[in-house]
Order: structure tokens, then C-alpha cells, then sequence
């Protein structure tokens, strides 16, 4: 993410959700709820809000920080999306943006 701004963090959120929902088929009644973490260096807006933004209103949603990990990728926002479906955890498109394709090499050495 370029900078800790609230329009930054509020279109990065959209723009991640909105892939999850595009690339995977989700249909929003079908998302329990949603938890977001930023990196420490974000902090100027809940990323829920862009949940909020996008009509989500009986969606359960909640905030939290990453661990502030050494050398670990800066201002980096991650959306973990818990949906309702009948597809196999092979089936599940997981979406990396701005740089963050990295993360999930780095998940799967851990």
C-alpha cells in the first residue's frame, strides 16, 4: 500500500475484497464474516469501513494488527474471507495484490 491514508487503506480493502468476490464467485449472503489485518504501519481507518462502503451490512467484521515480524513485508493489508460453499479448498482462488504474491511462498515454506 502507498501510504497510511484513509482513502489508501479504504480503496486497497475494496479492491482485495472485490477480487476475493469476483475471482472465487462469492455471492455476499454467502460470506459469515470477515477478518482484516494490517501490518503495525496502517492505521489510519478500519479496513472494515470498506466493507461497510460496499453495502456489506449484516456481514460480521473484525480488525486486527499481523505481528510485527523482522523484516516482514511494510504496510501490507490481509483479508481473511470465511464463506458459506460447496467448493474444495483446491477450488478456492486465493488473491495476492500491489506485491504480496510473495506472502504465500513464504506461508508454505513455514
Amino acid at each position: 500500500m502507498p501510504e497510511n491514508t484513509r482513502g489508501a487503506i479504504i480503496a486497497a480493502s475494496k479492491e482485495l475484497l472485490q477480487g476475493m468476490v469476483e475471482t472465487n464467485g462469492v455471492e455476499i449472503g454467502d460470506v459469515a464474516c470477515v477478518l482484516f489485518t494490517t501490518t503495525p504501519d496502517l492505521n489510519a481507518v478500519f479496513p472494515a469501513a470498506a466493507a461497510r462502503e460496499l453495502g456489506w451490512t449484516q456481514v460480521a467484521l473484525l480488525c486486527g494488527h499481523e505481528m510485527d515480524v523482522p523484516g516482514s513485508l511494510s504496510r501490507c493489508l490481509r483479508v481473511l474471507l470465511l464463506v458459506n460453499t460447496e467448493k474444495s479448498n483446491e477450488e478456492i482462488v486465493h488473491v495476492y495484490l500491489r506485491g504480496a504474491e510473495g506472502l504465500r511462498a513464504e506461508a508454505d515454506k513455514a
